[in-house]
C-alpha cells in the first residue's frame, strides 16, 4: 500500500509562521495583563470563577512544594556550610546560601514547577476548547473568551509562581539560619544584617521583577500558543511542544538578564 509523504515546511515560511505565532502571543498576554489590572475583570459575575482557579492552582501544591523545597535547601545549605568550612572561607558562607538559593534557584524551580503542574494542563484544557470549537461557540453567543476562559487560568499560574517563591524564600531564610546557628538567637542580628547587606535595593527589585516576569512566562507563553499555534507537526503535541520551546527561551533570557543586572 503506498504511502503519501507530506513535504517538510520551507524554512523561511516556518519562521514566518513561528514569528507571527510569536506575535500574537505577545498581543494576547498585554490583553490579559490590562485584564488583570481592570477592576470590572474581577466583578461579582467572574470572581468565583478567578477564585476556583486560583485554590485549584495553589492549595494541591503549597504544602508539598514547601516540603521539598525544604528538603532540597537542608541539603544545599549542608552542603555548602560543610564546604565553607573546610576551606576556611565560613564568613562567606551564608552569602553564597542567600544569592544561590533564595535569588536565583528558588524562583526558576517554582516557576517550573507550576509550568509543570499548572499551566500547561491549562493550556491543554484551552487548546480542547479551541479545537471543539467551543471558544468561538462562546464568542458567537456575545461571551469574553478572553475575560471568562483565559483571564482565570493566567491569573492562577501567575499567582501560583508568586505564591511557592515568597513562601520557599522564607523557608529558605529561616532553615539557613537554623542551620547556621541553631536555635540561639545571639545570631540573629548578624544574619539579618548579612540578609539586608545582599537584599540591596537594586538586587531586591531585579529579584522582584524576576520573579513576575517568570511568572508571566510560564503563565502567559503556553497558553498563548495553545491558542494561538498552528500545528506544524501530526497532533496537538506539536502545539505544546512549541509553547515549551518558547517558554524557555523566555525563561533562560529573563535568567540571563537577571544575573547581568546582578553581577555585572
Amino acid at each position: 500500500m503506498a504511502t503519501t509523504l507530506t513535504r517538510p515546511m520551507p524554512l523561511t515560511r516556518l519562521l514566518a509562521r513561528w514569528w507571527q505565532s510569536g506575535w500574537h502571543i505577545v498581543h494576547m498576554g498585554a490583553l490579559v495583563l490590562a485584564l488583570a489590572l481592570s477592576p470590572s475583570s474581577y466583578g461579582r459575575a467572574r470572581w468565583p470563577a478567578i477564585a476556583r482557579h486560583l485554590v485549584r492552582a495553589t492549595m494541591p501544591l503549597a504544602l508539598w512544594f514547601s516540603v521539598v523545597s525544604a528538603l532540597l535547601s537542608v541539603v544545599i545549605i549542608r552542603i555548602v556550610l560543610v564546604t565553607a568550612q573546610s576551606y576556611g572561607l565560613s564568613q562567606y558562607a551564608m552569602e553564597m546560601v542567600v544569592r544561590v538559593l533564595v535569588l536565583e534557584l528558588i524562583p526558576l524551580i517554582a516557576a517550573m514547577f507550576v509550568a509543570l503542574r499548572v499551566t500547561l494542563p491549562a493550556a491543554a484544557e484551552l487548546a480542547a476548547l479551541r479545537h471543539a470549537g467551543d471558544l468561538e461557540a462562546l464568542r458567537a453567543d456575545g461571551g469574553d473568551a478572553l475575560r471568562d476562559e483565559v483571564l482565570p487560568r493566567a491569573l492562577a499560574g501567575m499567582f501560583a509562581v508568586l505564591l511557592l517563591a515568597a513562601l520557599s524564600c522564607v523557608l529558605c531564610l529561616v532553615l539557613a539560619y537554623l542551620l547556621a546557628y541553631g536555635f540561639s538567637p545571639w545570631g540573629f542580628e548578624r544574619y539579618t544584617r548579612l540578609v539586608g547587606a545582599v537584599f540591596a535595593p537594586v538586587v531586591t527589585l531585579i529579584f522582584a521583577i524576576k520573579t513576575v516576569a517568570f511568572a508571566a512566562a510560564v503563565s502567559l507563553i503556553p497558553i498563548g500558543s495553545a491558542l494561538h499555534d498552528s500545528p506544524y507537526g501530526p497532533g496537538p503535541a506539536s502545539i505544546e511542544l512549541q509553547g515549551l520551546v518558547r517558554m524557555f527561551l523566555a525563561i533562560l533570557a529573563v535568567e540571563i538578564a537577571s544575573l547581568v543586572g546582578n553581577y555585572y
